[in-house]
């Protein structure tokens, strides 16, 4: 890491280190804001489009159908700005197949296990506030059998790491984070932070906590999707969203080395502004997103209440299609297990809704079938 690049005290110092190399110490938060006209708009634009998918989520008619289908899509965007080629339709397909014949490839066991971590955390919070201990135990949950897991999972690293091309070393790397005793000293002033009173608001701090944690950069690996869990979190326990259903990934995916090069550009020059702006753009955008989504979801399942009400078992089958959008590839035992119901109604249910046109049949075989609801993918998966 070359010193001269980090000209700016604005985020924090590079240092020599006892042994010889160079590390970057992010300074404590908050940081200093000038709150530029274009800043002001670019928070009031994002708050406005946060507060307006909050109250959607508040007011949707069918609230069984909306947390499942946003966290998978995360977890799939996440993980590929990490490398991933998992599809939405491979993770699916997976968690619909885990009772019959389908092992995951090391990608899709990434991105289920980044499920596993989000849908833990939010469950979590209810009993345990964002804290360095969550963030350990999300850690191990997302490198639990996967590529990285030997490295220490739920444990912040014991040696210094880095970040830089292929091949690189600790004096070419284009970042090297804080070495271990000042990494601790800089997370625990991380978490205080985020206990603490501030006068910033909410986003402003979301933005300047997730620059902090990938400065930081506690782990071996798993860095950059522990990270964007936090801000998932913290917009839960903020009650800034009332479910996880801002997929800001997609937007950090869309424009990767944009984001990387923000992130970089906070450590190196103190461009705190840059940076909150780009994040806050990527609210805005995304809470957009996810209001069309869900106003397509909704109609397709006021279109499907025809197959309800023409059922014998209206009850059973509301509640089958109300499945069908959190698993909209599935199986005839995942269903029946969904619904509490023995083989035979599940089966039923699913041939209801072949028939309806609502699934179809995806693997042409005669044992282990899948079905899908292809329509309901598309509103998921489409309009980026």
């Amino acid at each position: 890491m070359n010193p001269k690049d980090f000209r700016s005290l604005e985020a924090g110092q590079a240092i020599l280190t006892q042994k010889g190399y160079w590390a970057f110490i992010p300074a404590p938060l908050p940081a200093r804001l000038d709150w530029s006209q274009s800043l002001i708009s670019a928070l009031s634009d994002a708050e406005r489009d946060l507060s307006k998918l909050a109250t959607i989520a508040e007011t949707f008619p069918f609230p069984r159908l909306l947390i499942q289908p946003f966290v998978r899509r995360e977890a799939v965007l996440s993980s590929r700005i990490e490398g991933t080629r998992a599809s939405l339709i491979d993770l699916y397909t997976y968690e619909s197949a885990q009772m019959s014949f389908l092992e995951p490839n090391e990608d899709v066991r990434e991105v289920y296990n980044y499920v596993n971590a989000l849908e833990y955390g939010i469950e979590r919070l209810n009993a345990l506030p964002v804290s360095l201990r969550l963030i350990r135990e999300l850690h191990e949950k997302l490198m639990e059998n996967v590529r990285g897991g030997q490295l220490a999972p739920g444990e912040f690293r014991r040696t210094q790491n880095w970040i830089g091309p292929a091949g690189s070393t600790l004096n070419t790397a284009t970042y090297v984070p804080p070495p271990v005793d000042e990494m601790l000293t800089a997370l625990g002033q991380m978490e205080k932070y985020i206990h603490s009173e501030s006068d910033l608001p909410a986003l402003i701090q979301a933005a300047m906590l997730h620059y902090q944690f990938e400065a930081i950069h506690p782990f071996l690996d798993g860095n950059g999707r522990v990270g964007r869990l936090l801000i998932i979190l913290l917009f839960c326990e903020w009650k800034l969203l009332p479910q996880p259903l801002l997929n800001l990934s997609v937007y950090f995916e869309r424009y990767r080395q944009e984001y990387y090069d923000r992130l970089l550009a906070v450590s190196q020059q103190g461009k705190w502004e840059a940076w909150v702006r780009f994040f806050l753009r990527g609210v805005s955008l995304q809470a957009r997103d996810s209001v069309m989504r869900l106003e397509r979801l909704q109609g397709l399942r006021l279109k499907y209440q025809a197959v309800v009400e023409s059922s014998r078992n209206s009850a059973r089958m509301e509640k089958a299609l109300d499945f069908l959008f959190m698993r909209p590839i599935l199986s005839v035992r995942q269903l029946e297990a969904g619904l509490g119901v023995n083989f035979v109604a599940a089966k039923r249910s699913i041939e209801k809704l072949v028939s309806a046109g609502i699934l179809q049949e995806a693997t042409g075989y005669s044992r282990n079938r899948i079905f899908r609801a292809t329509e309901i993918l598309k509103a998921l998966e489409d309009m980026d």
